[in-house]
């Protein structure tokens, strides 16, 4: 009588990046990208001043102090690559940086000026919001939107009003959670849960929402991974081990 095959034993790595729609080669040719050379571009501060396209383009959103430019650091493995700031809203220009080999871009990621800080001019705050609206509304190389939220205070009326222009203008999205260090374990699959459920109404939201830490490293490979997928393959040479 032949013996029942031995359950083949689940790998729950694995099984999470299943979850999230990764494969464990997705996470690998994440690592690939962001390990080549990432170089500051240009900092513009009109549409008129925006770099030429040159590859596939993935920008970071977020509200002040969401920690925007502290992510853009951790992913590329760069501590000083993007500034960072104790004032909220410092950042007033849309930052660009070409990620993959010497000029042969595979990605240019984009930090833009943080939205829905109070303390700001009114003057100065419409100066920024047309900037940021008319570079999501026309930059035909943009990819994705990555709008970042801090998991600690979870979505709020102004990420909304940039979720539903993106509707509008059909940007694909995806919510990141940031600062997951800051909840308790306990909470971190809640506050994914809750965030999931609110962006379920915008048609151009992604599925997955990612949580995220700069500090622990939390969240920051699948990220990466999410990334590469939108990236130009052949333009930072990688093939899979079956190519």
């Amino acid at each position: 009588m032949a013996k029942d095959k031995e359950p083949v034993p689940v790998d729950p790595e694995h099984e999470k990046l299943e979850g999230k729609g990764l494969l464990t080669g997705d996470l690998e040719m994440g690592r690939w990208l962001f390990a080549q050379p990432c170089d500051f571009l240009r900092g513009a501060t009109s549409i008129e001043n925006l770099p030429p396209v040159s590859a596939p383009e993935i920008c970071f959103a977020g509200r002040s102090n969401v920690g925007k430019s502290s992510l853009v650091n951790a992913l590329t493995g760069r501590n000083t690559l993007a500034r960072t700031s104790n004032t909220p809203g410092r950042t007033q220009e849309l930052n660009f940086f070409t990620l993959g080999p010497k000029g042969y871009p595979a990605l240019t990621l984009v930090d833009l000026p943080g939205y829905g800080y109070a303390r700001e001019t009114r003057s100065r705050v419409e100066q920024w919001t047309k900037l940021v609206m008319a570079y999501l509304r026309g930059r035909v190389a943009l990819q994705r939107v990555l709008v970042l939220i801090d998991s600690r205070h979870g979505l709020k009326d102004s990420d909304h009003e940039v979720m539903k222009l993106l509707d509008e203008t059909a940007v694909s999205f995806q919510v990141v959670l940031t600062k997951i260090d800051k909840l308790k374990a306990s909470e971190v699959d809640a506050r994914v849960e809750d965030v999931r459920m609110g962006v379920r109404r915008h048609v151009a939201a992604h599925p997955t929402v990612l949580a995220t830490s700069s500090e622990k490293g939390d969240g920051i490979a699948e990220l990466r991974a999410e990334i590469a997928l939108l990236a130009d393959r052949e333009a930072f040479r990688y093939k899979t081990q079956s190519e």
